[in-house]
Order: C-alpha cells, then structure tokens, then sequence
C-alpha cells in the first residue's frame, strides 16, 4: 500500500483528492497551518491530520502532494527532494484519478462549481453511483467528495490552476472563459502569465477531451473549440437549449430542448438565469452520458446548491441574510440579478479578494454593483498576496459615488456589521458576497439576533 501525503489538506480541492484517494484503499496522511473541518472529517474517517508542518512528516511517505499555496522552497518539499520521494500537484492527482473511470471535468471561470455539482446530484439521484470532486461543500453530496461504485467520475476542474491543461478526461465541460487568474509576467501557480496562456490552456485541455460541451452562447468558447468534436448548449445557440424560461423569486422553470424538440420540463429551487444556463449544461451532460432527461430534470428539482452559492445564513429582524462566493464582476452581477428577482431591496456587503484582481477590476466591480440598493465594500482579502499599494476598497466605493450611487461606502467590518444590525429590517436582502471571509459578518448579524 502507497503511502501519500497532502500538504494543505485542509482546502477545499486536497481534501477532496484525500478522500478520493483514501477511499480507494491508499494510505492517507495530511498537514495543515490550520486544519479546516473538512481536514477534521478526513481525521474522523482514519486519515492522519496533523497540525503544522514538519519534514519529519515525511517519513515513509512514497509520494508528497503539495498544493498551490505551497512554495517551492518550502522545508518539506526540499525534505523530499533530499529524500527522493516524488512531489505530485493536486492537478497530477485529479488527472489519476479521473483516468481510473468514465470522466467528466467541468472547467470555466464562472459556474464550473454549481456544475459540477448539479451533474453530481443528478448522477447520485439517477443511480450511477459516481465519485465526484467539486470545490464546495454540497449539502446533497455530504461534502466537497463523494465515493461510488459507478463508472462514471465527476470533477471541477479549476481553470486557475495552468496544470488544467494536462487534464485528460472523456466529456469536457466548459461553462465559459473571461480573464480571472491573469498577471503579467507573474510566475504564480493560480495565475497564467496573460490570457493567450489562459486560452491557450483552455485549448489544450479541451483538445484532449473525447468530446466537449460548451457554453456555444459565449463567443470565446465557439471559437476555442473549433475543429474539435464538440456540442453546444446556451440560451440562443448550441444543440441543447433553455426556451419559455420563466425567472421567479426562488428559483426558475424552463423547456430544455434538444435540436428544437423538447425534452423535459424542468423546474429548478436555485435562482437567477446563470442556474439555468448551469442547470442546462448539467442536463445535457446526462443526455450526452445516456441517461433519461425527464428523470434527470426530475432530480435536478430537489438540488439545493452548494455551500456560498446564494446559500441562506439566517434571518435578522425579518431581513434575509444570504451569502455569496461571487468575486469577479461577471459573477457579481449575475448575483445581484438573482438577488433583485426577489423584490427585496438588496444591501450587499462586497469583500473584494486579492490585491491582483482588485487592481485589475475595481472599475468593473464598481459597474457590476451599481444595480444593489446600496453597497459596504471592506477591503481586500488578501489570500496570501502581499499588499499592493494604493489598491483597497476604496476604489470600488469610490468609483461607485462617482456613477451616481449615494449608497455605497468603504467601511471596516465593525462598522457595517453594527450598521446592518441597527438598520436591518422585514423586505431586506443583506446579501455578503465575496470569495474570503466575507459569510462570517452574516453569520455574526444572525446569531447576534438569537
């Protein structure tokens, strides 16, 4: 029996190829700074977390994961260079244990998650019995992983990650492609160097897929994925289609039809016209892998997302606290038009993630939160970047008074916390939204009402 070893095993994306990875019999051992609860039910399952990092972790270890957080010169990977133990990316590990089965990789800049996820949920409901990999918790799944005796293997594929390109897996899923994870010039492991790298990337690993499904409503996509064998789905092109879609406060109904003959009538418990364009990637993807789309549509009707995609934190004084992983400003507006839906007057409290893509996109951030009520922005999370100077919030709040916004305003955490609790009331939606710690402050405004 192998023994591997994941650094950082309390993120979303190593647990999961931990748990995989245990599940298939190896021997599993892990170490995080701090160890997250999905780190803690790894532990409760036998996997060995410890806490910290050691190069002593390393003995009788056969293979080193890293992840991305990583650095090269890290102790224990010098440890196991010294030692000649192999050091593996967390993209290596997914790519080995999609070619153990029937694969199917969701990819994009925005949606992959909700995706991945929904396939996942129809697969389980429908029994094909899938192990899936996605990176959010999924109330329906039981986590961010799943085991199954199936065929068929279900994963995210992070777009972020350059390595994605390797990834070989038998239906590709691309939901889109737009210029999140770009630096100039940077030699980073969550950025590609400029967005030819991004779509050249894109490319390969759809070049390598036996067959791809595409957002065909997304320009870039239509064109990346010439020449190769390929479906579309979307909106106004592609085979697969979403027609009389009709967008209600907490959720969506819609035909999906195939080649301009219905298949199913579909009615979804998720909100906003993003979920259904998801939610038709999803459904074709079964079609595609031979299941029934009335009974896939059927499934599809009990999903109830995933953790911080428009997920319910509480409620305050009558005023319904939801919380939101959007942190580019395409996802910020699809957000805010699902969050309009409602008829609420929508107060968001954006937390802005990374010094890199603040400075990148706070005017369109700024942009894509104009159609809020009104608008907290904190200042960055920095998800271990270094500060840039000049780059905070600010910009955002600022720039949204400059568009004629006299409800926006850049204020520390305390402050709009206290604000909120004061001001909330029955017809609110206080929406928190952002990729870092933002879902606390809901957290907080709901159990301070208790």
């Amino acid at each position: 029996m192998k023994h591997v070893h994941f650094m950082g095993i309390g993120g979303v994306g190593i647990s999961a190829l931990a748990y995989v990875l245990h599940r298939e019999g190896w021997k599993v051992s892990g170490c995080d700074a701090r160890p997250s609860e999905l780190a803690r039910r790894l532990g409760e399952l036998g996997v060995e977390v410890r806490t910290g990092h050691d190069p002593a972790h390393l003995e009788g270890v056969d293979v080193l994961v890293a992840s991305n957080a990583v650095p090269e010169d890290h102790p224990e990977r010098r440890a196991a260079a010294r030692a000649g133990v192999p050091v593996m990316a967390r993209m290596q590990v997914l790519a080995g244990i999609l070619e153990r089965g029937r694969s199917i990789g969701v990819s994009g800049t925005h949606g992959k998650t909700t995706t991945t996820s929904m396939i996942a949920h129809v697969f389980t409901e429908l029994g094909a019995d899938p192990v899936v990999l996605v990176g959010a918790t999924v109330p329906s799944l039981g986590g961010n992983a799943r085991w199954g005796a199936g065929r068929h293997r279900i994963a995210e594929v992070d777009e972020s990650d350059p390595l994605f390109a390797e990834v070989a897996v038998d239906l590709a899923v691309l939901t889109n492609l737009e210029d999140d994870h770009v630096a100039a010039g940077a030699a980073r492991q969550t950025y590609h160097a400029d967005y030819a790298s991004l779509r050249a990337a894109a490319r390969a690993y759809a070049a390598r897929a036996g067959r791809v499904l595409y957002n065909a409503d997304w320009a870039e996509l239509e064109a990346l994925t010439e020449g190769l064998e390929r479906v579309g789905y979307g909106f106004e092109r592609g085979r697969y289609r979403a027609e009389d879609v009709r967008l209600e406060a907490g959720g969506s109904r819609f035909v999906l039809t195939h080649d301009g003959a219905a298949l199913a009538e579909v009615a979804l418990a998720v909100p906003g016209r993003h979920n259904v364009e998801n939610a038709v990637a999803a459904l074709a993807t079964a079609h595609l892998e031979g299941l029934d789309p009335a009974l896939a549509a059927c499934a599809l009707a009990g999903y109830k997302g995933a953790a911080r995609r428009f997920q319910t934190t509480g409620h305050l004084r009558g005023a319904w606290v939801v919380d939101d992983y959007a942190h580019h400003p395409t996802e910020v507006r699809a957000t805010l038009a699902a969050a309009r839906a409602t008829g609420r007057r929508v107060r968001v409290v954006f937390q802005p993630h990374r010094y890199l893509r603040t400075q990148q996109m706070w005017a369109r951030f700024a942009e894509a939160l104009r159609d809020a009520d009104e608008v907290w922005v904190l200042d960055v999370y920095a998800a271990s970047e270094e500060p840039i100077p000049g780059v905070s919030g600010a910009l955002i709040a600022d720039r949204l008074r400059e568009l004629g916004h006299e409800r926006a305003r850049f204020a520390a955490w305390e402050e709009v916390r206290g604000a909120l609790a004061e001001s909330a009331k029955a017809g609110d939606l206080i929406l928190t939204m952002g990729a870092g710690d933002v879902w606390k402050l809901g957290r907080e405004l709901v159990e301070g009402a208790r």
